[in-house]
C-alpha cells in the first residue's frame, strides 16, 4: 500500500524579505535587561599598553564620565572626557567602554584582569558603506595594564568556539540561537523578539582571553549596520556581557548596552577537513 499527497515548497518567505526587517532601534530596546549591575569605578586611574604601539590611560571621575588619553586613538593633547560604562564581569574581571559621544562614530572597549595584568581592546568605527562589506569595522589588540607583572596566557584569535551551539537570552522577549561557523562567521537567528524569524550569517571574531572560560566574541552585520562586543563567560556563570555600535536615523552613532544568559546547546566536532 502506499501514499502519495501533493507539498507545495515556498521559493519565498516573508521572513527573508530584508526590506521587511526590524531596524537596529527595534530589537535593540530593551536587549540590556538581564545585563549584569553597572561598576562604579569613580576615582581609579588605569592605564594600559597594547600591541601596534596602542597605548591608553584613563581616569574615572565622579560623574559617569572618563578622562582618556591615547595619541594612537587620537584623543586631545589632555585627554577627552567621554560617557563610560563599566561591569564587573567577574571579581577580577572588568569589561569597560567607551561610548564616546565626543566623535560622531566610535567606540572603545576593554576587558582586563587585575589578577593577571592581561588586557584586549576594540575599537568599532562607523564606516563609509561600501558593498558586501559590513558598514561597522573593529579592530582588536592584546595587551598589559601598565605597573603590574603579567602571568597567565596572552590573549589571542582563537578556534575553541568553531561547532559551537548556543542560546542567549537578553530580556524576556530577547532569545537568539548562534552557531560558530568558522574563524570568520557565526549564524544568527532570533527565536522570540521583534527580530523573529530573521537571521543571517555576518562576520564574527573570536579571541580567548584566559584558560577559564572568557571568550571576546564580536560580530559585525551585513545587512544592519550594527557591530557587537561581548565578554562570553563559558565557565560557571555562563553570562554575556556586551555592547552594540550602530547608526541612529541621523546616520550619528547610536551605542546600545546589553547582556544576557548563555544556554550551551551543544558542540559539533569536525572529523577531518577543518572550517577557515
Amino acid at each position: 500500500m502506499s501514499h502519495s499527497e501533493n507539498v507545495t515548497v515556498s521559493r519565498t518567505t516573508h521572513d527573508a524579505d530584508q526590506g521587511t526587517w526590524k531596524s537596529y532601534d527595534d530589537f535593540a530596546t530593551g536587549i540590556d535587561t538581564y545585563r549584569m549591575p553597572q561598576a562604579d569605578l569613580a576615582g581609579r586611574s588605569i592605564a594600559w599598553e597594547f600591541d601596534g604601539g596602542i597605548g591608553l590611560a584613563v581616569d574615572v571621575l565622579a560623574d559617569g564620565t572618563a578622562r582618556w588619553r591615547s595619541a594612537a586613538l587620537l584623543s586631545a593633547p589632555d585627554g577627552t572626557v567621554d560617557p563610560y560604562d563599566a561591569v564587573r564581569v567577574r571579581d577580577d574581571v572588568v569589561f569597560f567602554n567607551l561610548p564616546l559621544a565626543s566623535r560622531s562614530q566610535d567606540a572603545i572597549t576593554v576587558f582586563w584582569s587585575e589578577t593577571t595584568g592581561r588586557a584586549l581592546i576594540i575599537h568599532s568605527v562607523i564606516g563609509e558603506p561600501r558593498p558586501g562589506m559590513p558598514h561597522v569595522q573593529q579592530t582588536i589588540a592584546a595587551g598589559r595594564v601598565v605597573g603590574q607583572d603579567v602571568t597567565g596566557v596572552k590573549p589571542a584569535p582563537s578556534r575553541d568556539l568553531i561547532g559551537f551551539r548556543e542560546l542567549v537570552r537578553y530580556s524576556p522577549v530577547h532569545l537568539y540561537e548562534h552557531v560558530f561557523l568558522s574563524s570568520e562567521r557565526y549564524c544568527w537567528q532570533c527565536l522570540h523578539g521583534e527580530q523573529r524569524g530573521h537571521g543571517d550569517v555576518d562576520m564574527s571574531t573570536v579571541w580567548k582571553f584566559d584558560d577559564s572560560g572568557l571568550y571576546l566574541f564580536t560580530f559585525r552585520e551585513f545587512v544592519i549596520p550594527v557591530a557587537s562586543v561581548w565578554l562570553h563567560d563559558l565557565g560557571y556563570a555562563l553570562r554575556t556581557t556586551g555592547i552594540f555600535l550602530g547608526t541612529a536615523p541621523d546616520g550619528g552613532a547610536d551605542h546600545r548596552r546589553a547582556g544576557g544568559h548563555i544556554y550551551p546547546l551543544g558542540n559539533v566536532v569536525y572529523p577531518d577537513v577543518q572550517p577557515v
